[in-house]
């Protein structure tokens, strides 16, 4: 097999050809179609999440075909397309995974991060967290529903009922959050970077109704914001931009520091909350959502060889929608 290894942190990512790993007990080998690349991916290579064990191959937005079954395994068959999301295992055993809350999981493995990933020709999952994904639907199209769409849609579920959206961060996520939230009859406000035309009018194209910068405050009161972008000082910014009882959730896996704000931006019973991961049950739903809601990735592929320039691209903010890998 051939992947992009990232060897130590904050370097760039190395080709290397390794010998094709076998699945084990409750195991299946992935050949990769497509990876999408997520910003989290880039917290990986940038050294900012804890204990990575080096070598890893990154990636976690994986679609592929079944090309071998472990012991135990009766889900799949060799030739099933297949997608492999950012929580690829869980111990099962913990007061989390056994209260239906398995993205808690005391004991997790995670998809490009403590487990190698898709940036690869090949990849090995556990059976469990391998979604059936059927045959409907392009490669590259599916690859960012893989973590993109599902944050964004486990983020949306705990925004809760509300009609008048902000999304802070206009990329991957936001763009397919975005989506969703307009086939659900929300009003949708975009805020991206100072002086990001482009993204701006991108979010509008999707049916936003606003789009400015993330400093710019929305003509009407928020009922509820969703954070995609790394930036700390977007929970005040939010926190100020949403009404009395209204919910700011940080979608992040990583975020700098919050900045100190008055209390008075979180008076009046407004919420800050985050979300963390995933459940198997929120791909089962997503997935069906996405279908019905037709949703579209904006999407823009690149050779496997490639992921360090892409990684450059996504870091300084040149992407619009989501960058896939191509093995």
């Amino acid at each position: 097999m051939d992947a992009m290894v990232l060897t130590a942190p904050g370097t760039s990512l190395q080709w290397q050809s390794r010998d094709t790993p076998q699945p084990g007990d409750g195991e299946v080998l992935v050949t990769v179609s497509a990876c999408g690349v997520c910003r989290t991916d880039l917290h990986v290579v940038d050294g900012e999440l804890p204990n990575i064990r080096y070598p890893i191959i990154p990636g976690h937005e994986i679609v592929g075909r079944v090309a071998a079954v472990g012991a135990g395994v009766t889900t799949h068959q060799i030739g099933d397309r297949v997608g492999i999301p950012w929580l690829g295992h869980t111990c099962g055993l913990c007061r989390y995974c056994r209260s239906g809350m398995e993205n808690l999981c005391d004991a997790p493995l995670f998809t490009g991060y403590t487990r190698n990933g898709g940036f690869a020709s090949h990849a090995i999952a556990d059976a469990r967290y391998a979604f059936p994904l059927g045959e409907a639907g392009d490669d590259v199209a599916i690859a960012p529903l893989l973590c993109a769409g599902l944050i964004g849609w486990r983020s949306l579920v705990i925004a809760g009922d509300a009609e008048r959206l902000g999304i802070y961060g206009f990329g991957a996520a936001g763009h397919i959050v975005a989506q969703v939230a307009r086939w659900q009859g929300r009003q949708v406000y975009a805020f991206t970077r100072g002086g990001d035309v482009p993204a701006q009018d991108f979010a509008r194209s999707l049916g936003a109704v606003w789009a400015g910068a993330s400093e710019e405050q929305p003509p009407q009161p928020l009922d509820a914001a969703i954070i995609y972008a790394p930036v700390g000082s977007l929970v005040p910014a939010a926190l100020k931009a949403v009404r009395k009882g209204g919910r700011v959730v940080c979608a992040g896996i990583h975020m700098s520091d919050i900045p100190s704000f008055p209390y008075d931006l979180l008076w009046e019973e407004r919420q800050l909350v985050s979300v963390a991961n995933l459940t198997r049950q929120d791909g089962v739903d997503f997935l069906q959502v996405a279908q019905q809601a037709s949703i579209r990735t904006e999407t823009h592929a690149f050779p496997l060889r490639e992921a360090n320039t892409v990684l450059n691209k996504l870091r300084a903010g040149e992407l619009l929608g989501a960058a896939v890998l191509v093995p």
